[in-house]
Parts: C-alpha cells; structure tokens; sequence
C-alpha cells in the first residue's frame, strides 16, 4: 500500500521519488525518517512506499527500516541485521553518543545537518546549525533510537511507567487489534504529521528560544559575585528564559566551584522566584532545597517563619519559592545558605 491509495492525494509523476519502507505495525524511527527525508527538496515529494517485497524496495530511491541493508552509498538505512552495531558516534565521529541507532538515527546522521540547516534557514556550515543537529539528536531522536532498539534509559525497575512518550503515541495510530478493515496508511500519514510538527518545534526552538538565552544565563553567571558574595546565587534579568542546560554548561567551562545554588527571576506577575539548581539536567533532586521549616507555608505565615517580608510561598518540595520584591527573594536564598552552612 502506498501514500496514493489515500483519500484527496493529488496524482504522482511516474518518475517521482520513491522512499520505501515496511508494511504492517509502524513504529516511531520510520515516521520521522520518512518525514525528515521529505525536508529535503530532494524527497519534498517523495512517494511513500509501505512493502516487504524486495522487488518493489528495489525499486525505490531511499529505503528505510527494511530491507536488511545500511549502505549509504545506496540509501539503504536498515538496522536489524546482526551485525549493526552504528551509533552517532561511529557514523559522525566525533559526536559523543553511543546509543545504538534506528533508522530514524540513520537518515538523521547521514542527512540531519542539511535537514536542520534547511529548517533554520542557514548554512549547513553555520555553527548554529551544528549546535541545534547536536541538541536535536540528544533530546529528540536518541530517544527514538533507543526504545526502537530496547535500550533501557536506566538500570533496575522504574518506579513509575511513562505511557505518553513520542514512541508510544505514535504506536496509538496503528489498527487497533479489532479493527480487521481500518486504514493502516491512514494512521501512518497521521502519525508522521503529528511526529513531524513535533521535529519542527524541537529545531525552531533551539534556534529561537534556547540559544539567544545562553546570552543571558552566562551574563547572569559572570555577574553572580555582585548579587552575593558567596557565588552561589544569580539573578537573571528576565524570567521563563530556558537556563538549566546553559548553566551547567557555563559551570564546566568556566571551572565555577562552589556551584550555583539558587537563580532569582520574575515570573509573569511580575513578582520574584527563587528556584533551586538541580544536581543534574536529569535530577528532580537539588544541590540545596529550600529550608525544610518554610516549606508548604504561604504568605504571613511563611513570612513570620521565615523573618523574611513579602514571602509569598515556598513550595512543598522545597525547590521553588516566591517573594513579593526582589530583596525578599534575594533575603530568601542567602538565608537558606546561612541555615545550610549552620548544619554542617
């Protein structure tokens, strides 16, 4: 079956581009592989092409996910012989990921730079453009790959399943079991439109959001000694801006010992925020919580505990607070500092 056999598809050149891949169950790493391909003039309008026949991906331009071939020079992009063993890291030396990839992995390292390039409207070459391909295949596609191969993101038992990653909403397309005649290429054209509209953001949003906060995060960073001499607190001159990624990157290029402890910034009232840095990007866990006795209070009653004006709540987890002025939120982290130094 193919992408012609849809409803309201308009009739194709016999010569157009043809992309092959599998029939039956889709998965998450051939939607994207199809949908990214389909980001390069080359393949805009590319037919898609779902079969096990050999003879048919013969006769197709790119085949993915199928086949039981990787040879790029051919554009053969299957990882399920057993012998595949390619990661980012193998592929594009001398990108630093080792997870094993998917097909999605594949298109995206032998294709990724121009595809992202093409998105962000720069150069290939453009150092932007290899920044947001490294931030997109470690926080988008390295996903994919890895729970298309079965790689745990973790040793032992999770102590709660996550049911509403990309992977499992794109298998929520697929025929239900009792559904003997539904419209499997239906659910595969759904699927890469949702799965493709969610590769976009991610792109656009390191270009548009994530990196002009670096300048800001790192400004805040340089500063820190000048909201307090301890180091460990800074302020950011505008709040909602993504800054945990910049801030351990800063840290780790600019040999900053002791850690940052707390960040001050304002949030959409205009009132002042504490947060705490976590231990790590991954971590729910922080390097310094706020004081345990303020924790789950509010207003004049956290306010009193605290000996701090203008306290609006500290939250019962302990990683976030909120003051009515800036002092008050300054007045909040040296003193969380001073309490920590106490205990120990």
């Amino acid at each position: 079956m193919s992408e012609d056999q849809s409803p309201n598809k308009k009739p194709r050149l016999i010569d157009s581009m043809k992309i092959g891949t599998h029939n039956g169950s889709f998965h998450c790493d051939e939607i994207l592989a199809c949908f990214m391909l389909r980001q390069l003039p080359k393949y805009a309008d590319a037919e898609v092409i779902r079969t096990r026949d050999p003879a048919v991906l013969d006769t197709c331009d790119v085949v993915v996910d199928v086949g039981g071939v990787y040879d790029p020079a051919k554009n053969r992009f299957d990882h399920h012989q057993r012998t595949f063993n390619e990661s980012m890291s193998t592929v594009n030396p001398p990108k630093k990921w080792t997870t094993k990839l998917s097909s999605a992995g594949l298109v995206y390292c032998h294709f990724g730079r121009e595809i992202v390039s093409k998105i962000l409207e720069l150069p290939v070459e453009d150092p932007i453009t290899d920044v947001v391909y490294d931030k997109v295949y470690e926080n988008f596609v390295e996903e994919i790959d890895a729970i298309d191969n079965g790689i745990n993101q973790y040793d032992g038992e999770p102590r709660y399943q996550i049911s509403t990653n990309i992977s499992i909403r794109v298998s929520h397309f697929n025929p239900q079991w009792n559904e003997p005649n539904a419209d499997e290429m239906a659910g595969f054209l759904k699927a890469m439109k949702m799965v493709g509209a969610e590769f976009l953001d991610k792109v656009l949003y390191y270009k548009k959001s994530w990196l002009p906060a670096r300048e800001l995060v790192e400004e805040a960073v340089k500063g820190r000694t000048e909201v307090d001499p301890s180091g460990e607190i800074v302020v950011f001159k505008t709040g909602g801006c993504p800054w945990k990624d910049h801030l351990f990157n800063l840290e780790a290029e600019l040999d900053i010992n002791p850690p940052i402890k707390y960040v001050l910034y304002t949030d959409q009232a205009n009132k002042w925020r504490i947060q705490c840095v976590p231990e790590s990007l991954v971590s729910f866990s922080n390097r310094l919580s706020l004081p345990e006795d303020w924790r789950g209070l509010r207003d004049d009653v956290l306010t009193e505990k605290s000996g701090i004006e203008g306290c609006i709540f500290v939250h019962a987890g302990g990683f976030i607070g909120g003051n009515h002025t800036y002092e008050g939120a300054l007045e909040m982290a040296k003193k969380s500092l001073k309490m920590a130094e106490k205990k120990t």
